[in-house]
């Protein structure tokens, strides 16, 4: 199998850039992305146990790794929610697939959100973290729309070794995530 374009991208271009630009000692200090973890909440799941199933099988279209559902702590009579009910979906891509995914969701999927300006710089955790939220699961191309019942939303977070929130924007940066202007 060939080595993902964004990963020849990070070895041959990123990591000397940060380099100089941090004046970091080793390239091993360059931050990169260590993996890619996606969360899809499904509170209608409590009525509805077909919902879990559906979304287990769109996020493993849309990543290309099997997704496994997450279960409730704790019972919330109010929410008629009990302890170990499937309420979500999620899954953690790391080395190759990880970089495909990114590679799918910048210049695939992203583009395809409707009055598209950019990604929020404010998803930034203060660790170098870097949360995404997506409201439509329709913009990547694997899901068909005709096959859509409900169209729901999803968490993406990239978990990065940067020290803190600049490098890990200048990192997302040189990896091409649109990010809109910082006001």
């Amino acid at each position: 199998m060939a080595t993902p374009r964004l990963k020849e991208k990070y070895v041959k271009e990123i990591a000397p850039a940060l380099k100089g630009k941090f004046q970091y000692k080793s390239v091993m200090q360059v931050p990169k992305i260590e993996k890619i973890c996606i969360n899809k909440g499904m509170g209608a799941a409590v009525a509805d146990k077909k919902l879990i199933d559906v979304a287990i099988e769109e996020i493993t279209t849309i990543t290309g790794q099997k997704a496994v559902a997450t279960k409730s702590k704790k019972a919330i009579s109010n929410f008629k929610l009990r302890e170990n009910m499937p309420i979500g979906v999620r899954v953690t891509l790391r080395g190759n697939q990880m970089y495909e995914f990114l590679d799918r969701l910048m210049n695939v999927a992203l583009p395809r959100v409707r009055d598209f300006k950019g990604v929020s710089p404010k998803g930034f955790d203060g660790r170098g973290n870097y949360t995404l939220g997506i409201k439509e699961q329709i913009i990547f191309p694997e899901i068909q729309i005709d096959k859509v019942n409900k169209i729901s939303g999803m968490d993406i977070t990239f978990v990065t070794s940067a020290k803190n929130d600049e490098e890990s924007y200048e990192l997302l940066k040189s990896f091409g995530m649109p990010f809109a202007n910082k006001n």
